[in-house]
């Protein structure tokens, strides 16, 4: 079973020479003003936007991520169509991007099976919110293998559980999608976004609960209280709002992207 695009051509482009160039384009950009941290991540947060709203953002987790040499990765991300109980793992074989497909990590997705109770819904994994991933993916991590899981209704605490167990094997890596706060003025969006920056950074369970909005905050707690047991640094990447691109402030989305290693 394939898992097969169902966004390319709208949240990102379809043909592979020009999603080359929004690549070239977000690096390009960012040498100019920055230099990349010299980080050694194995977990890491991405937005999930249209590339011309988030893919900067994301493509500078994906860039450090280039030093994880991390060869499986768990992709996991909320579902935004589907309404279910759980998380939800199917038996793809592998994931189309227009770079060409992604093998799926059949040893890790064995492990998870195996250790973990999980759905198995096909249509929930038409989800945006993990697809975008595989393109940056496919281009930046190379040879690399994934599993894809989509969540609904469902506890941090259980997601957490799966972080931990993905992290302590040998070569796998998560990579966990949420957008931030929507369609607030942006100065009201910067307010919202920065109690989840400042939750992020400082593994704050508590100050992620007292104003963050997200649309994977479920992953994003999961996120924390794994690094917290596991004893990992959080450094945020990157932070912008839609308003960088479209200049409109009075109906923004907020977008971050952060890492996670060991001290």
């Amino acid at each position: 079973m394939r898992r097969e695009m169902s966004v390319n051509g709208t949240f990102y482009p379809g043909r592979d020479v020009e999603l080359k160039r929004y690549f070239e384009h977000f690096s390009k950009v960012y040498d100019e003003n920055f230099e990349l941290p010299d980080l050694k991540c194995k977990a890491v947060i991405v937005p999930h936007a249209g590339y011309i709203y988030s893919g900067y953002t994301a493509n500078t987790a994906y860039r450090v991520l280039q030093n994880s040499m991390v060869k499986n990765f768990v992709v996991i991300g909320p579902s935004h169509r589907v309404a279910f109980d759980g998380v939800s793992l199917c038996n793809f074989n592998s994931y189309d991007t227009p770079f060409g497909e992604i093998k799926s990590s059949k040893s890790l997705y064995e492990k998870l099976v195996n250790n973990f109770s999980f759905i198995s819904l096909e249509e929930a994994h038409v989800e945006h919110s993990t697809e975008v991933q595989f393109p940056f993916i496919k281009y930046y991590l190379i040879d690399v293998n994934i599993v894809e899981l989509v969540y609904s209704d469902t506890n941090p605490q259980e997601i957490s559980k799966i972080i931990d167990f993905v992290l302590a094997q040998d070569d796998c890596g998560v990579i966990i999608s949420t957008d931030l706060s929507h369609f607030h003025n942006l100065e009201d969006a910067n307010k919202l976004d920065n109690i989840c920056l400042s939750a992020i950074e400082s593994l704050d369970v508590d100050l992620l609960h007292s104003g963050c909005e997200a649309c994977g905050k479920i992953g994003v707690e999961a996120m924390i209280l794994s690094a917290k047991k596991l004893n990992l640094n959080s450094t945020i990447l990157d932070y912008r709002t839609s308003a960088d691109t479209s200049n409109d402030k009075s109906r923004v989305v907020g977008y971050v992207s952060a890492c996670f290693e060991n001290i």
